[in-house]
């Protein structure tokens, strides 16, 4: 409720009455209607209208916003460019239905390089002399992650951006979010933090550092120290998507890999699982065509050598070697046969001759031997002596004499 003591003044001015007071103090000032101004150019946007900038004093923060309109253009002593120092000439002017004000600039003049621009290319080369910027220190990206860590801010449309990309892309793909602020003077710090967070945590595969795009002093934060070690220093591979400048901040040179956009580098993380599905699709019919190929082949030498083998007649000759095999057999036999006939006649032959040659048969039929003394057979009377004592074996029994005389 509204207090009954409460009175509105008479006084009271609408947004347009207090914008156009506030434009007629601005325009009318003749200090602002043609004045000399020194800053660095930190931003430059080509537009069809005009040629839009940001001069920028770095010592001081602080930053105003400039227009070059077309027609002016051609009357300029140097295009102004980014990092560079400048003095320019203009005019402020007041835009009511945008309650802001620009420095509308008649001409450029050159101051020099830029201090912010100078620092910038100072750190630039201290960290590329330490190799930080290095290729042979880019990791490549995994193909196929499980887990990927964004580090951004929440309330960014570069967070939504990525979120849509990687679920269109690759549904079902874990994505963290490590919160960072991403402009102004804690951002650097911020970012940091954020990911020594992903590296603490351990689960994420891959790390996409991002913001949409702005002006070239909202994205200062890519270039501190800070930040770029950090991206350096990550254990797991970085891929940067920063908004859409075309030159690229140091984070992007220290990371594993640059998108000039949020989307860009969350096409960049992952393949498109459709995509995927399609190709190996095409690998199994390809494996099957080939498959195929080769059991057609191996069926078509199959039927050539049944081809071969009916030329050969193999049964012909199998029988031929059925004959010849029964014919060596009855050889064999006949052989086997004759040897054995032979052996046996020759078996026959020496018990004939054993027969003929027994002792016993021979004393059988009335002959005797005799032994003399020491065992040996008397074949001779003259060998003998009388009183030789002599032994005779008979068919039956032996007998012992004595040699009274030899005739």
């Amino acid at each position: 409720m509204v207090s009954s003591s409460l009175r509105y003044p008479n006084t009271a001015l609408s947004v347009g009455g207090l914008t156009h007071y506030i434009q007629s103090l601005l325009e009318d000032d003749e200090q602002l209607q043609q004045v000399w101004v020194t800053g660095e150019v930190s931003s430059v946007n080509p537009h069809r209208s005009g040629l839009f900038l940001t001069l920028q004093d770095p010592d001081e923060q602080a930053a105003i916003n400039a227009v070059v309109w077309n027609s002016q253009l051609d009357r300029l002593a140097v295009m102004p460019v980014r990092g560079e120092q400048v003095i320019v000439l203009g005019q402020i002017k007041v835009y009511p239905a945008r309650g802001s004000y620009q420095l509308t600039i008649w001409q450029v003049l050159p101051a020099g390089e830029g201090l912010r621009s100078l620092r910038h290319r100072q750190l630039r080369n201290r960290l590329e002399a330490e190799g930080l910027f290095d290729p042979d220190r880019k990791r490549p990206l995994p193909p196929h992650p499980r887990v990927v860590a964004v580090v951004t801010s929440p309330q960014a449309a570069a967070w939504g951006d990525i979120q849509r990309t990687l679920s269109h892309r690759y549904s079902g793909l874990r994505v963290l979010l490590s919160p960072a602020m991403v402009q102004g003077e804690l951002a650097p710090s911020s970012i940091a933090q954020a990911i020594r967070r992903v590296e603490q945590d351990g689960r994420a595969d891959v790390l996409i550092l991002s913001r949409g795009g702005g002006a070239a002093e909202d994205l200062d934060c890519f270039n501190d120290e800070r930040v770029v070690r950090a991206v350096a220093e990550c254990s797991i591979p970085v891929i940067t998507g920063i908004g859409h400048q075309r030159d690229e901040s140091l984070a992007d040179l220290a990371a594993d890999l640059c998108a000039h956009t949020p989307t860009a580098a969350a096409e960049a993380v992952v393949p498109i699982l459709d995509d995927l599905v399609e190709e190996h699709q095409q690998r199994c019919l390809a494996l099957y065509r080939v498959a195929a190929e080769r059991v057609e082949q191996e069926q078509r030498h199959v039927a050539r050598l049944r081809d071969r083998l009916s030329r050969l007649r193999l049964d012909r000759q199998v029988h031929q070697r059925i004959q010849v095999v029964a014919s060596l057999r009855q050889r064999l036999i006949r052989s086997t046969q004759q040897r054995l006939q032979q052996t046996q006649q020759h078996t026959l032959y020496l018990r004939q001759t054993l027969q003929t040659l027994d002792p016993a048969l021979v004393l059988r039929r009335g002959y005797a031997v005799v032994r003399q003394e020491d065992g040996a057979i008397a074949r001779s009377a003259g060998t003998l002596r009388p009183g030789d004592r002599l032994t005779i074996t008979l068919a039956q029994g032996e007998l012992v004499a004595e040699v009274k005389s030899i005739p």
